[in-house]
């Protein structure tokens, strides 16, 4: 059992590709973060090397547009590691202008596509309660 979980919470309406960028997207957020949440690297029976992963499991839920927001009101009062998604930088080409359509409104009042949170494992499951794991 981990003392902290990683949770990925993406909005259940989006295209399959949208899904998956955002979740792609979100993950390297909480791994650029949260170092220790990374494992080891991986070596094959030849002795060559591969990149290191999450050492922990990462659960990916799905949730609606009013879902999210409430996960991200917990998240906030948990004082949970938040990285966040928000339906604009889908317009978007660049870190830059990512974080510049971010920075243009207040978190509470994005339209979210998804957000992935980490932090003790208690905080985790009180911000994500009542979402189903994506299927």
């Amino acid at each position: 059992m981990f003392e902290t979980k990683i949770a990925v919470v993406v909005r259940d309406d989006l295209a399959v590709w949208q899904k998956l960028n955002v979740t792609a997207f979100l993950a390297s957020g909480i791994a650029a973060a949260q170092p220790e949440t990374i494992g080891q690297p991986y070596v094959d029976a030849l002795g060559r090397g591969h990149t290191a992963l999450f050492g922990q499991p990462v659960l990916v839920f799905a949730a609606t547009g009013d879902a999210l927001r409430r996960a991200y009101a917990r998240a906030r009062e948990g004082g949970l590691v938040i990285a966040p998604y928000i339906e604009a930088i889908f317009a978007t080409g660049h870190d830059a202008a990512n974080r510049a359509v971010f920075a243009a409104g207040e978190a509470d009042s994005q339209t979210w596509a998804g957000l992935a949170l980490h932090g003790p494992r208690k905080a985790v499951d009180r911000a994500v309660k009542g979402l189903k794991l994506h299927g």
